[in-house]
């Protein structure tokens, strides 16, 4: 062997390897470039589709006349579609921009392809909600005797377990059917072991789906213990910080088949109840003397109520023949005002002129059944400030106030006799 034939022979396999090495290389330097270039179409792709979707589309849905297309607005048809787009995208033009074959770009497309089965699924539950709120608005009294809202919610759990499992087997590059099939053979173990986990996966789609309860919220449930507001949600579990700090944990499923106190409504109406009745003695209900009454009709808020209470008594006193002393045997208090019913009006007038109370809401006075602890009159109203340290401010601000006048209409509160009470009897 010559010299050349020596140097060949030690230089050919390094000349080969360094070949190999440069071939992948370049290779990876190519798919690299192909994958920043098909990310940079997918990223202008996302920002033109969510630009549509969240700008123009809104736009056009609300300037047509027509009423569905404003419901799967409202349901997020749209705002659900805009993020299949950029994914469909990605998928078709993968194969265009990474032409090659590997395990890598297997993976990036099964991917893919198991990430739009979900948001298909996903988007078409949109399209359910939708579907329900257009059956409400087009007949709403047909929607309340007959609603289809437990239908849809059957079909949405089928349609995501559809897509999980077409996700699972493009993932996992398997039949549906060897999936299915495994999972009825392994059904009453699954049953057995993840039974709290299931049920509690079924009680987060359908609290989820019925919009139940929300981080934040403030529930009430005494069979656990719970008053308080919500400060997490799991799929077995919710968590209730108390309003003595205590922390209460409710099992997801017992918020499905329980019943609970949600009081978010009550912050989003904008009006927070006050009930609250006082017990007014029977035996200082009387009539009122001329005096009085004209003492009472210097009130602003009586004046008017007063002088068209005259006026009515006058026109009916003119139209019957009833003498003066009987009438109010025949009903009628023709004769002078009752110091119960003018306070009853004061209290209307009052409550609707409280910068406090909601007159958006109903507010009204009313007379309850007497008992023995008196006549009960009872406040209904609702203070537009929810907060609770607020709330219970104002609310007693209107029961001060409206026992300290009580006296100005000849009326008493009742209360139980006291020991007090009985030692003043006895003169000790």
């Amino acid at each position: 062997m010559n010299t050349v034939e020596l140097i060949n022979s030690i230089m050919s396999p390094i000349l080969y390897q360094r070949t190999d090495v440069l071939a992948a290389l370049s290779e990876g330097i190519s798919v690299g470039i192909s994958v920043f270039c098909l990310l940079g179409i997918a990223m202008v792709a996302e920002r033109v589709v969510r630009f549509t979707f969240s700008k123009i589309i809104p736009i056009i849905v609300k300037q047509s006349k027509t009423t569905w297309d404003d419901q799967l607005l409202e349901s997020g048809v749209f705002r659900r579609l805009a993020r299949i787009i950029s994914p469909v995208l990605l998928y078709v033009l993968f194969p265009v921009f990474v032409p090659f074959k590997g395990v890598v770009p297997e993976g990036i497309a099964r991917c893919l392809l198991g990430y739009l089965a979900v948001m298909a699924a996903h988007t078409i539950a949109a399209m359910l909600d939708g579907l329900n709120l257009i059956y409400q608005s087009a007949n709403d009294e047909t929607a309340k005797k007959r609603p289809i809202k437990g239908y849809l919610q059957m079909i949405k759990v089928v349609v995501y377990v559809i897509g999980i499992i077409l996700a699972i087997t493009v993932l996992a590059n398997v039949s549906p059917l060897g999936i299915l099939g495994g999972l009825g053979a392994m059904s009453a173990v699954l049953m057995l072991i993840f039974k709290d986990p299931l049920m509690g996966f079924v009680a987060s789609i359908q609290l989820s789906a019925n919009d139940m309860v929300r981080i934040g919220d403030w529930i009430e449930m005494p069979k656990y213990g719970a008053d308080g507001s919500v400060i997490d949600i799991t799929l077995q579990s919710v968590m209730v910080q108390n309003w003595d700090n205590t922390i209460t944990t409710i099992p997801i499923y017992a918020l499905v088949s329980d019943s609970f106190k949600n009081y978010r409504s009550m912050f989003t109406s904008g009006g927070r109840r006050i009930k609250r009745a006082i017990f007014i003695d029977l035996r200082s209900i009387r009539l009122l003397s001329q005096d009085e009454v004209n003492r009472l009709s210097k009130l602003r808020v009586l004046a008017e109520y007063i002088g068209t209470k005259l006026d009515e008594m006058a026109a009916y006193n003119e139209s019957t023949d009833i003498p003066e002393t009987m009438s109010i045997v025949n009903g009628h208090f023709a004769s002078g005002f009752i110091n119960v019913s003018l306070y009853l009006a004061y209290v209307k007038a009052y409550l609707a002129e409280h910068p406090q109370a909601s007159t958006a809401l109903i507010h009204m006075a009313r007379y309850l059944a007497p008992e023995t602890q008196g006549l009960p009159l009872e406040i209904y109203c609702f203070c537009t400030n929810t907060q609770w340290i607020y709330y219970e401010q104002i609310q007693a601000d209107i029961i001060e106030h409206l026992l300290t006048v009580l006296p100005e209409f000849g009326l008493r509160p009742f209360q139980q006799p006291t020991g007090w009470d009985i030692a003043a009897l006895g003169g000790t």
